[in-house]
């Protein structure tokens, strides 16, 4: 039995589709309100912050993935993230469970510098603290031996179906409805991003290789690095219709986080746009070595041009 808590999200589909095609259909979709991928997956209705419904849901479990995700709210992740992972490390620690974390990179330096797996965590905001104290949670666990788990840390999302960013929704989903896209802070850095679905299978990956546990894991990402500016330009080659591109420079989302909330909430990620943001994967690239890359160009042709196949 293998369970993906958090099931409801794009990662957590996407990791399903991998599971059942190359792992096991023994698949058990945790949320509080799951629904099936496959007519074959078992459902439980729980709530991670209640531990016992956490246990409960662990039970049984080869391997457990944690791949929830909530609204970007400052107060609800500090209110329930700490909660969500102590539940879920006690439960695979009673139940003998490995644990497969699915994180981000909120934690690391506002910098150039390329972030490897041991780059130290400088967590500025509240989110970002958030992100370190539960990384870190696991982490010490990790290093007290009580528990055998891995972590798969992941940069900005873009990609298909319910894939949620500030990338997808300010720059890919404007171009494909016809308009300019809005680009956060500037055009001239080079950005790093993961296609959600080269996520989800390589967390699959990792989370079924017996040495890849005791460690931390950057996903794979193409290595080449794009600025927005090249991403418009792509897309501009793959639709045929340059539609350019509008920076929003921060002080305009800190004016237009006096009246949204949503705005406000996301302008703690905005300095990660000032400079070059290098996530570097070479440590998966050279454990996994025959893993298909998605290319930027690959990406963002079948977002902007192909509906997702079916599964």
């Amino acid at each position: 039995m293998h369970t993906v808590l958090g099931a409801n999200g794009q990662i957590a589909e996407e990791l399903t589709h991998y599971l059942h095609d190359t792992i096991t259909q023994d698949l058990r979709l945790v949320s509080r309100n799951p629904r099936k991928v496959h007519d074959t997956d078992q459902l439980v209705s729980a709530n991670l912050l209640d531990a016992d419904a956490t246990a409960e849901a662990v039970k049984g479990s080869e391997v457990a993935y944690l791949t929830v995700g909530l609204p970007i709210d400052s107060t609800l992740w500090e209110q329930q993230f700490p909660t969500m992972m102590a539940n879920t490390i006690a439960a695979c620690q009673q139940h003998n469970t490995k644990l497969v974390f699915f994180d981000n990179t909120y934690m690391y330096p506002r910098t150039s510098t390329p972030q490897v797996e041991d780059t130290e965590f400088e967590p500025i905001g509240r989110k970002a603290t958030v992100r370190a104290y539960i990384a870190e949670m696991l982490l010490e666990q990790m290093r007290r031996e009580t528990i055998e788990a891995v972590i798969c840390r992941a940069p900005e999302f873009y990609g298909p179906g319910k894939t949620q960013s500030l990338t997808n929704s300010a720059v890919f989903n404007r171009i494909r409805e016809g308009k300019r896209p809005l680009v956060p802070v500037s055009a001239h850095t080079k950005r790093t991003l993961i296609w959600t679905p080269d996520a989800s299978r390589a967390m699959g990956l990792i989370g079924n290789t017996a040495d890849a546990y005791g460690h931390t894991w950057h996903l794979p990402v193409d290595p080449q690095r794009l600025t927005y500016k090249d991403m418009s330009e792509v897309a501009g080659q793959v639709t045929g219709k340059n539609t350019g591109y509008l920076t929003i420079p921060e002080k305009v989302f800190k004016l237009g986080g006096l009246v949204n909330q949503p705005v406000k909430e996301a302008t703690e990620l905005l300095p990660r746009y000032r400079d070059d943001n290098i996530f570097d994967s070479t440590k998966f690239a050279t454990r996994f070595p025959d893993f298909a890359v998605t290319t930027y160009r690959q990406g963002i042709t079948e977002l902007l041009t192909e509906k997702r196949p079916g599964h």
